[in-house]
């Protein structure tokens, strides 16, 4: 029985390192020997530019082409077509603006909330994890992201605003379980972007844990606040290869650890 986990980084804010946690979790999960697929669903292709695909609009093999299969139910061999082998260890498929174009044609397509789930189900049987990195929307490609997930994994950056959208995710995610998903779970929230030496943020770690600590994991790890995260994204390379002994890196390992304890 393929025991394959689908995880989803899920935000309604952008600029709280999301495409980062992707990336760096499923290459973490490859570091220690796991077979992975990361997917981009994210209509601005940034995981695939931050590892290091640096036109994704230029690419003619990509998700939105993959979904468009589906809803055509083309041949095509699920397995191989539109996956990129990084040199990380882990298997991409990239995204770029077309997935735009294929939200709008969404709205037409009979069981419209199911295509992508239907192409992970072929795909899933050759992977340990799957990460799929979602747009910071609630469109209905978010929504098909959702139903194609065992878990959700939410970054929020240790700041105001960004718990504020965290509340409207969640009720999402709610109405998701019950209509579309029922196995859908939350499996965290991710504190990033975190300045524990500043009192502002040490509150709203606080007010985080006050607020869901009881009902949501809150995972031990925290992604500390670093210019390195930002210069591995602009090099297209990982966290792991920029900075391997930064603190970014360790802290992206214990979480990826945490995640494998809680799979």
């Amino acid at each position: 029985m393929n025991m394959c986990k689908v995880y989803v980084t899920a935000s309604q804010k952008g600029g709280v390192a999301k495409t980062t946690t992707a990336g760096s979790l499923g290459i973490g999960l490859a570091k220690k020997g796991y077979k992975v697929l990361l997917v981009d669903a994210d209509a601005q292709g940034s995981l695939t530019a931050s590892l290091g695909y640096k036109e994704p609009d230029s690419m003619n093999d990509t998700l939105a082409v993959i979904m468009e299969k589906e809803i055509e139910n083309e041949k095509y061999d699920p397995s191989t077509f539109g996956i990129l082998h990084h040199d990380e260890g882990v298997d991409l498929v990239p995204c770029n603006i077309e997935l735009a174009a294929l939200e709008v044609a969404l709205i037409q397509v009979l069981s419209r909330e199911t295509v992508l789930k239907r192409y992970i189900e072929k795909v899933r049987k050759n992977y340990d994890y799957i990460i799929i990195d979602s747009a910071p929307s609630l469109g209905l490609v978010t929504i098909n992201v959702l139903v194609a997930a065992d878990k959700i994994i939410i970054p929020v950056q240790a700041a105001y605003l960004s718990i504020k959208g965290l509340e409207q995710l969640i009720k999402t995610i709610g109405r998701v379980r019950v209509s579309l998903n029922n196995n859908l779970g939350i499996d965290g929230i991710l504190i990033t972007m975190l300045n524990d030496r500043t009192i502002y943020a040490r509150e709203i770690v606080e007010l985080l844990n006050n607020a869901y600590g009881k009902a949501i994991n809150i995972y031990d790890s925290k992604i500390p606040l670093s210019v390195k995260a930002v210069e591995a994204t602009t090099k297209g390379v990982s966290i792991y290869k920029h900075a391997p002994k930064g603190k970014v890196a360790e802290a992206y390992t214990r979480f990826t650890e945490e995640v494998i304890a809680n799979a």
